[in-house]
């Protein structure tokens, strides 16, 4: 199985460092580089290509939620996952709003941070319930003119986003409605385009505002 490539971020030397030996350890991730802040770290991730960027939030010059956009415009198929001491809802609104595929705690315990990275270099993550409800409300931006997301999605793509809401992963959602793990990924290509997001968490959390899932678990 091939290593995770990973990128780290942080204006701490001493936190990296510590950082790196823990993935190393742990195995299966390898650290393609380091950066001390946000524009070094877009350098960084045009130079390397890596497949996750660990990105501290506060950071000298510019910050993490900036240099998350400025990646994510630049290198779009890279996963971010932010990273910060204090759980705020205003910086995780900012950070999904920035386009981050996740948001973690800088005293997560190893085994979560290690299980929440393979999942969202896997395209896996989901936003949690408790995560959604303290952004409901904040994400998503007035609906476009003329455009309602309702009349859009199938049938079966509702039935997708409120298994992602639920955070399933694809092949537990696959299972669920009886199909391919490629079609549940097929099925979350077009909702994303359809939803005009970027990713699995901004539309969890997009759905759970605005009510496209209808509200009502689909059928086990």
């Amino acid at each position: 199985m091939n290593s995770i490539r990973v990128l780290l971020v942080d204006d701490h030397p001493l936190f990296r460092t510590g950082l790196a030996a823990l993935l190393a350890k742990e195995g299966g991730f390898e650290i393609v580089g380091e950066a001390q802040d946000g524009i070094e770290a877009l350098a960084k991730a045009k130079e390397l290509k890596p497949e996750l960027v660990l990105m501290d939030i506060s950071m000298p010059r510019c910050d993490g939620l900036e240099a998350t956009r400025r990646i994510r415009k630049a290198l779009p198929w890279i996963k971010i996952v932010m990273l910060t001491i204090l759980e705020t809802e205003k910086k995780l609104f900012e950070a999904i709003k920035a386009g981050a595929d996740g948001y973690i705690l800088k005293n997560v315990k190893p085994e979560a941070l290690f299980a929440t990275l393979r999942g969202i270099a896997a395209g896996e993550a989901a936003i949690s319930q408790v995560t959604a409800n303290k952004i409901i409300g904040e994400f998503a931006e007035p609906p476009q003119e003329g455009r309602d997301n309702r009349e859009d999605l199938t049938d079966r793509e509702r039935e997708v986003l409120q298994f992602l809401t639920q955070g399933l992963t694809n092949k537990e959602i696959g299972q669920k409605l009886n199909v391919a793990e490629n079609t549940v990924k097929n099925h979350l290509k077009n909702i994303l385009g359809k939803l005009q997001v970027e990713n699995r968490v901004q539309a969890a959390t997009l759905a759970l505002k605005e009510g496209l899932t209808g509200g009502e678990t689909p059928n086990s």
